[in-house]
C-alpha cells in the first residue's frame, strides 16, 4: 500500500484550481462552498446557543447537563466554548432533542438578481 503523500494543498488556496477546472469554475465552486461551510457553521453556533441558553435557564452545572444529554462533560464544554468542528449538526439536535427541545427546519429559495 502506497501512503506517501503526494500533494498537499495549502490552506486558503483553491482546491477546485488545483484540481483542474477552470479559473471561473474554480471561482464559482470555491465561493458556492464557502458558503454552504459559513451557513453550515452559523447553524451550528445557533444549536449551541440553544442548548447553552436551556442550560442557564435550568441552572445546570456541565456535569449535569452531561448526565441529561449522554454526553461528557467535556463535550458540553465545548458546546459551551461554540468549538462547532467538534460536532455535527445531527450531534446537537440530538442533545437539544434530549434536552426536551424540538427543533424546526426551513427552507428557502436564494433569489439572485442578475443585471442585466
Amino acid at each position: 500500500m502506497d501512503v506517501e503523500i503526494a500533494h498537499v494543498t495549502p490552506p486558503g488556496a483553491n482546491l477546485f484550481a488545483e484540481l483542474g477546472f477552470t479559473p471561473e469554475e474554480a471561482r464559482q465552486y470555491h465561493e458556492e462552498a464557502r458558503l454552504h461551510i459559513k451557513q453550515a457553521l452559523a447553524l451550528k453556533e445557533q444549536l449551541m446557543a440553544e442548548l447553552v441558553l436551556w442550560m442557564e435557564e435550568h441552572k445546570l452545572k456541565q456535569a449535569e447537563a452531561a448526565h441529561i444529554l449522554h454526553v461528557t462533560r467535556p463535550r458540553v464544554s465545548d458546546v459551551v466554548n461554540k468549538k462547532t468542528a467538534k460536532f455535527t449538526i445531527d450531534s446537537l439536535v440530538e442533545m437539544l432533542a434530549r434536552a426536551g427541545k424540538s427543533v424546526s427546519l426551513e427552507v428557502r429559495n436564494h433569489i439572485t438578481a442578475k443585471s442585466g
